[in-house]
């Protein structure tokens, strides 16, 4: 129990508090203590009787039973490999940013949710993230079941057919690559890449309750200072002027690693 207890300790903070809850709530609506139908999204209880809990419960709790149960832990197994990924990532020491990242994924879904009826968001939220972390990682190899390899750009797309094949429905995971790409672009691709506003930024306050841990910048979003002329063509090396579009968005992992 001690190594399992190492293990859980060695998880980073917001992951391990989303893998914690995304354990918990579907145990409790396992055993019983809490009638799961208390626990999933029903759109007219929420705007009827303002059951203003469904669209958090709904977020962590996933029915267990022999057909689905594979399905949980696959995803389970997602939520941990790839939120630890970008936590301690392209988020490292910047939790603030990381959190705002996961409100707005959340957000974005529960009004999808809520329009298209749809009763449970585990799997959608861990699809944007694994969507973000392929974005940061789109030219990395990664290997997936049977020896398979391809670049991390079309993980995403990978797994939503994988988990039509063992689940019969790919409306969570399309979903999922959606809200991620949403989220990508705006707060990055066309700010940074295609020069344009931003739309995204994270509140200040978050910063306040979650500093950054170290230095660095502070936010995304924003497009980097240019360096004048002569500093780039003193530093620059070989890399040819150092034109918009060059980011450096994290180093890539192998899946499963």
């Amino acid at each position: 129990m001690s190594d399992i207890g190492d293990w859980f300790r060695s998880i980073p903070f917001i992951t391990r508090s989303w893998f914690a809850a995304s354990v918990a709530v579907p145990l409790i609506g396992k055993l019983g203590l809490i009638d799961f139908r208390n626990l999933i999204l029903i759109p007219e209880l929420v705007y009827n009787r303002f059951h203003l809990w469904r669209p958090v419960t709904a977020t962590f709790y996933f029915p267990i039973t022999p057909n689905t149960g594979f399905l949980y832990l696959i995803n389970l197994y997602f939520l941990y490999h790839y939120s630890t990924r970008l936590e301690t990532g392209a988020f490292d020491g910047k939790p603030a940013d990381y959190i705002f990242m996961l409100f707005f994924n959340w957000i974005c879904i529960v009004i999808t949710a809520m329009l298209m009826n749809m009763r449970l968001m585990m799997i959608p939220l861990i699809m944007s993230v694994l969507y973000v972390w392929a974005q940061f990682n789109k030219d990395t190899v990664v290997s997936f079941w049977f020896g398979t390899r391809f670049k991390a750009h079309y993980l995403p797309w990978v797994i939503l057919a994988f988990n039509f094949i063992i689940g019969g429905s790919f409306v969570d995971e399309l979903t999922g690559n959606l809200v991620g790409h949403l989220y990508f672009f705006l707060m990055f691709k066309y700010p940074m890449d295609l020069g344009g506003r931003s739309f995204l930024t994270t509140p200040e306050f978050l910063y306040r309750y979650f500093p950054n841990r170290r230095g660095g910048v502070s936010g995304f979003g924003v497009p980097p200072t240019r360096r004048p002329a002569a500093q780039e063509q003193a530093g620059g090396g070989g890399g040819g002027g150092g034109g918009r579009g060059r980011h450096n968005w994290g180093h890539g992992f192998r899946l499963g690693a």
